[in-house]
């Protein structure tokens, strides 16, 4: 949805200078509960086929929005969304997500320690319905709430443009990755109707409509529910990352200068899934090269997003656009071409990084937006 009417640039951010003792609460307050809740996970869970590990990792990206808003709410008395403050609809929206990451927590929490496939199922059923009521909270506050108070906090949709250029380059420079996977043969090809209609069966669901689909058919149809429909589907949970990393940390930090205030916003969320990655996550087989691999790759995805946001004051286009990365990545990977080493190849290997790098450095071009 555009806002003609108000220009992010123009709205105020607050002091020029970085609030380090904010930044110093939002580091420890995220770090703190996300390096607790992947220790849990690492006792209960681990990193394997446990169906509770999805919404545990889903749980995990609500936390750096989550930690915000605790801050925001309860402890920076300016905030227009403190407590004390007017009451508004973006004040109604932080007080459900507060109440939204609890609830996903507490899914989360018991769905490890849950033996009960119906449980399991409940859970998952329950945490789908509260994301779609958030996402519909979202929209409606699109509508309701006037558009500087909206882009004052990155609330604001923005210019619907974005979200189609932003979306085709992550596409584009996936697929690309994919293609030079393939040409270098560093993997090999995936027949993604067989391993949909495996799981299927795996979970005991129908197959019939993915058998009455050609191969070329299906790749195209779920390709593009993947990689464009479930990451609006998604946003709220993408949010609970991207508010925290995209419109807080890099709020602040990018008063040291654009450049290496993103930089420096990318290290820290590289930084931060530390532990899932050591689990296994991402980089299975290298729990070190992993991790700082993962360092390199959220520095690079960082100027993606965060000049994404800078173009359009929307930290839900980050949150879309975080979607839209994992989501093709995962979909290419697993259901296209699959690498046979995840760090010595394209997507989120070492080659890939490469190409990252390039794309960022083409977006850097863009002066007037880094000044």
């Amino acid at each position: 949805m555009a806002v003609a009417s108000v220009d992010p640039q123009s709205v105020a951010a607050g002091p020029l200078t970085v609030q380090w003792r904010r930044v110093a609460a939002f580091i420890g307050l995220t770090f703190g509960l996300a390096w607790t809740y992947n220790l849990y996970m690492a006792l209960t869970v681990g990193y394997g086929a446990n169906p509770a590990l999805g919404l545990m990792l889903q749980g995990m990206m609500l936390i750096p929005a989550w930690s915000v808003l605790v801050l925001q709410v309860f402890v920076f008395a300016d905030s227009p969304l403190h407590f004390r403050s007017k009451f508004t609809g973006l004040s109604a929206f932080a007080w459900f997500f507060l109440a939204y990451g609890l609830m996903f927590f507490a899914l989360g929490i018991a769905s490890a320690q849950a033996a009960s496939p119906t449980f399991l199922a409940t859970a998952g059923g329950v945490s789908q319905i509260l994301t779609v009521i958030g996402l519909i909270f979202v929209i409606v506050l699109q509508f309701v709430s006037p558009a500087k108070e909206r882009y004052s906090l990155g609330w604001a949709f923005g210019p619907f443009k974005w979200y189609v250029l932003f979306a085709l380059l992550l596409v584009v420079m996936y697929s690309l990755m994919t293609a030079l996977n393939y040409w270098l043969g560093l993997g090999e090809a995936v027949d993604a109707k067989a391993v949909v209609v495996k799981l299927a069966q795996q979970a005991g669901q129908s197959t019939s409509a993915v058998d009455q689909m050609s191969s070329p058919g299906f790749l195209a149809f779920t390709g593009f529910q993947t990689a464009i429909i479930t990451p609006l589907l998604a946003l709220v949970i993408t949010f609970g990352e991207e508010y925290g990393w995209r419109g807080f940390l890099q709020g602040e930090l990018i008063k040291m200068g654009k450049v290496k205030g993103i930089a420096l916003v990318g290290l820290i969320w590289g930084v931060w899934h530390a532990p899932v990655i050591v689990m296994g996550h991402n980089y299975p087989g290298y729990p070190v090269a992993g991790v700082f691999l993962m360092i390199g790759y959220c520095v690079l995805l960082a100027f993606i997003l965060g000049y994404a946001v800078l173009k359009s004051g929307s930290v839900f286009l980050a949150a879309y656009l975080h979607g839209v990365n994992n989501q093709t990545l995962s979909f290419l990977a697993m259901l296209v071409y699959k690498p046979y080493d995840p760090v010595f190849s394209l997507g989120a290997g070492l080659y890939g990084l490469v190409l990252m790098a390039i794309v960022v450095g083409l977006l850097l071009l863009d002066k007037d937006a880094w000044k």
